[in-house]
């Protein structure tokens, strides 16, 4: 009776706690800007390279512009498969697969947006870049080739 009684809380619960994406926002990151700005979903890439390393982490803001651009660069003529999350704590996650990180952990200079920025190295293919933000914002992602670059403009 108590094992019945587990297993049909279990089975109420779980899809109660589990993330749903059907209602999140899902995209493919573009090779252009589309300056179209959004403040949550999960994004991704696909590519076939298979090794690459970041070799720098950079930002900009023009006051003409209305946002700031965060760039981080890669040792390989284009962008590693990957999988990102904007979340609604203020945070974007994203996981470069077949990716380790050729600098220490680099932190932006006079960011208007991001409070910091870590990078985790999961497992040794896989590297998780965190970017905690210092309100909420939204942001455009896209991708630039020779030399790979993954841009994140933030609004």
């Amino acid at each position: 009776m108590k094992l019945s009684l587990f297993l049909l809380c279990l089975l109420a619960v779980t899809p109660i706690l589990a993330q749903n994406l059907m209602e999140e926002r899902i995209w493919k990151v573009s090779p252009r800007k589309k300056s179209i700005f959004l403040d949550s979903g999960v994004f991704h890439l696909n590519s076939s390279l298979k090794s690459s390393n970041i070799t720098s982490v950079r930002n900009s803001a023009v006051n003409g512009r209305g946002y700031e651009r965060v760039v981080i660069d890669f040792n390989t003529s284009s962008v590693p498969k990957l999988y990102g999350h904007i979340t609604a704590d203020k945070k974007i996650s994203v996981d470069f697969f077949d990716t380790s990180i050729m600098t220490n952990q680099p932190q932006l200079k006079n960011s208007k947006f991001v409070k910091s920025i870590d990078f985790i190295s999961v497992d040794g293919k896989t590297m998780t870049m965190e970017m905690t933000l210092k309100g909420k914002s939204s942001f455009d992602i896209f991708y630039l080739e020779n030399p790979g670059r993954l841009v994140i403009d933030i609004r």
